[in-house]
């Protein structure tokens, strides 16, 4: 089993900022409307909990390099 390292830190309210091994991003929002991470590696997510059935969205986008 490969060992993982993944941390989380909360800077201000609805601001995160995760690190792992690889990479690090910032995740804005939370709560009940979107969330939006921006990672180091040119990722950008946009998750958002639906009512219902329909559980959650995410759409990303990569950043060309």
């Amino acid at each position: 089993m490969p060992i993982t390292f993944r941390k989380s830190f909360r800077i201000f309210p609805g601001v995160r900022l995760n690190i792992n091994r690889r990479s690090w991003s910032v995740t804005l929002g939370g709560g009940p409307g979107p969330r939006h991470t921006i990672s180091s590696t040119g990722r950008r997510t946009t998750s958002m909990d639906l009512p219902g059935p329909l559980g959650w969205r995410r759409t990303t986008n990569r950043r060309n390099r």
